[in-house]
């Protein structure tokens, strides 16, 4: 089996992954490979950042790797917070920072049109790839559901009348913007 590098140390992500790719890879973490550094996000855009975070792994470690950068991007709000997603209500913040921000952001808006936005990037035998994801949908008024993390308790996917949170991690998982680009990150590594 296929064994690869998922540059992350959150384990929310990597059981997501996991389960998203259903053994078909054998996903390392970086905590698997011995990484515990803080792989800065300096990047003005989310491809930057996700091949910030593959290239590192490749270069300071050897193995192939990919990384990803995830986004909310509101209508109403030119595209924000976008590559500032995890860390909208500034450093140090937490999930539920950042969605009350939001929230009070969009009070009164009537346009609350949102996407999630995921980019894989894939360092493998010294090339670069990358990958998208992309599902469409809302913020909703009030937080709804347990389950996921970061803003699933507000992002409503169209076609569906439950949020991410609401929907549980296994519907989630089929439909996200992180399983997009993950079947056709997978995709290319069962051909290649």
């Amino acid at each position: 089996m296929r064994e690869i590098v998922f540059a992350t140390n959150n384990q929310h992500k990597l059981d997501e992954i996991r389960k998203i790719t259903g053994g078909r890879l054998r996903i390392l973490s970086l905590a698997d490979i011995d990484c515990h550094e803080e792989i800065e996000e300096t990047g003005s855009t989310l491809e930057e950042n996700a091949l910030i975070k593959a290239g590192f792994v490749r270069e300071k470690y050897g193995y192939d790797c990919f990384a990803d950068d995830t986004g909310l991007e509101v209508g109403a709000l030119d595209g924000a917070p976008g590559v500032y997603s995890s860390r909208y209500a500034g450093n140090g913040c937490n999930p539920a920072d950042n969605m009350d921000k939001l929230l009070l952001a969009l009070k009164g808006a009537e346009n609350r049109s949102a996407q999630f936005r995921t980019v894989i990037a894939l360092v493998i035998n010294g090339k670069e790839h990358l990958f998208d994801g992309v599902i469409k949908g809302k913020i909703i008024e009030e937080k709804r559901g347990t389950t996921g993390f970061g803003y699933d308790p507000i992002f409503m996917p169209d076609g569906y009348d439950k949020t991410f949170a609401e929907l549980g991690n296994e519907v989630k998982n089929s439909i996200s913007h992180r399983a997009l680009a993950m079947e056709k990150l997978v995709g290319f590594l069962l051909k290649n």
